[in-house]
């Protein structure tokens, strides 16, 4: 055996073991200097490099192919270092060293704790790769639980706002329109809590792969602050006002159910009252213009009229009560109808005044007729002519109405200066308010003053003093009531207060009024 530390000690390189060495040239050191740069320039070279890397390889393959093994790339196959201490192995069996035993049991504990931490190694990293994929997952699950929460949450509040939020309906088919819209939404509440049934277990996937694993994971869910706490306590919200919603919406429905009673009930009295009084308005407009019988037989059909008028009095009554129903119930609309309260009264009032009105005139028609000795014949004619130039049935004539009157009376008011002066005195007369309607009642008095000249003061006071209900004197009221309303202010505006012992306030003289439009009286 050849001993290499022996032989090592036997060769020294230096200035000292031969001098100038056998040619007498330069030192051995100049050598090794100019040979370690032919070193550097062959590493520089690549094609120098490839080449060298093929025969080491080639030599390390010769001694590996004894162990079974080989290599193919330098750098990757002894970078673990088990084929490099193999081939050690390998070397020191062939040169046969001395100590080789303690070398080979050396190197194969080496290579024993090389794999021991090449075991440990692995199990680490599958160990970590485990854990990689178990965070990855409950990751994944955290991610896929605020992507289902998050929408989740935002319609539960949205529940629990529109569950909350006041309504204020006005028909039965607004609230039905409703409780329908709150059947809707109850009918998703099972596919509602399915779904947070699902994102709950998602979560709860999450804490058993953790806590299986005993992984500790720090903190809540990084995607949502939307915990399941949160998520319970809102479902509990909703469950819970859930039932309120139907309290109220079924306390609604039969508020409403009751106003629409209410309504139908008022619609169907005011859909009879209404006509009722409409007809009435026209039927008594057609008695006073119509000459039907004599003035006593209008006036005893008025007064039956009236009658009738006065009994229906209680089917208003009921209608008032009606009414005030549904403004207790604070309805304001009828759909049913198109009466409403204010519109019967207003009606019911002109049919009460156009009554009083219209038997006031036919009374006042026979006095003017019987004081002026006008007959029926005539009194029809008259009503004959006022009827023929009133178009609009309105019961007065307008200036151009009358005028036309009267010229088919064969009265000279043509448009010419006389003519006006002549229209503009009989219009002082038959409408000295100046209204510009000339009622029946005046034509009447104007008729039957150019007509008859058997008016006398004596005449005139007998009527009045009829009228006062045999008085010396007549108040504002009596004739107020007794005359048409032009006529009336006529008489009052003229008439010079009573001075008489048996005078009362606001007592008016007739006497005096009557001589001074026809003379004196031998009364």
């Amino acid at each position: 055996m050849v001993d290499y530390h022996a032989a090592n000690q036997s060769y020294q390189y230096g200035p000292t073991s031969a001098g100038n060495g056998a040619g007498g040239g330069g030192s051995m050191g100049d050598y090794m200097a100019q040979e370690d740069d032919w070193d550097r320039d062959l590493l520089l070279d690549p094609a120098w490099e490839k080449q060298q890397r093929k025969t080491f390889t080639a030599w390390c393959n010769s001694h590996l192919r004894k162990a079974g093994t080989q290599i193919e790339n330098i750098d990757e196959d002894f970078r673990d270092g088990l084929k490099l201490m193999l081939l050690l192995e390998v070397i020191s069996g062939e040169l046969d060293y001395y100590d080789s035993h303690n070398v080979n049991t050396r190197c194969q504990k080496i290579c024993d704790q090389w794999d021991a931490l090449g075991s440990l190694t692995h199990g680490r990293r599958e160990a970590l790769e485990k854990t990689e994929k178990q965070l990855e997952a409950i990751d994944q699950l955290h991610l896929e639980y605020a992507k289902r929460a998050a929408p989740f949450n935002n319609w539960m509040e949205s529940a629990m706002e529109d569950l909350q939020d006041m309504f204020i309906v006005h028909t039965i088919e607004e609230i039905e329109g409703l409780i329908s819209a709150h059947d809707q939404f109850k009918s998703t509440l099972p596919d509602a809590d399915r779904e947070r049934e699902a994102i709950l277990a998602i979560h709860k996937e999450a804490q058993r792969i953790a806590e299986s694993n005993h992984i500790k994971l720090s903190g809540s869910n990084p995607y949502t602050t939307v915990t399941p706490q949160i998520i319970n306590s809102k479902w509990e919200k909703v469950q819970q006002l859930v039932p309120k919603r139907d309290h109220a919406l079924l306390e609604e429905q039969s508020k409403q159910q009751s106003n629409e009673h209410l309504r139908r009930q008022f619609a169907s009295q005011a859909n009879v009252v209404g006509p009722w009084i409409q007809t009435k308005m026209e039927e008594i407009g057609r008695i006073s213009i119509e000459m039907n019988g004599t003035l006593e037989d209008q006036l005893s059909h008025l007064k039956q009229y009236e009658r009738s008028i006065v009994d229906y009095k209680p089917n208003l009554d009921l209608l008032e009560q009606q009414h005030q129903l549904i403004q207790e119930a604070l309805i304001f609309d009828n759909k049913h109808t198109n009466y409403t309260m204010e519109h019967i009264r207003v009606g019911w009032e002109q049919l009460l005044t156009t009554i009083a009105r219209t038997i006031n005139e036919v009374e006042n028609q026979i006095l003017t007729r019987d004081a002026k000795g006008i007959s029926q014949e005539q009194m029809q004619e008259f009503r004959a002519s006022f009827n023929h130039f009133d178009k609009d049935h309105g019961g007065a004539l307008g200036p151009e109405e009358f005028k036309a009157c009267l010229i088919s009376l064969g009265y000279d008011v043509e448009n010419d200066r006389q003519g006006d002066a002549e229209f503009n005195r009989i219009m002082s007369l038959v409408d000295p308010n100046h209204s510009g309607l000339v009622t029946f009642q005046a034509f009447i008095d104007f008729m039957s003053r150019e007509t008859t000249d058997t008016d006398t003061a004596d005449q005139v006071i007998a009527s009045f003093k009829v009228l006062a209900g045999d008085k010396n004197f007549i108040t504002a009221e009596e004739l107020r009531r007794e005359l048409p309303p032009d006529q009336a202010e006529y008489c009052i505006a003229r008439m010079a207060p009573y001075q008489g012992p048996d005078a009362v306030p606001g007592a008016l003289d007739y006497k005096s009024f009557s001589t001074a439009l026809y003379g004196e009286s031998d009364l």
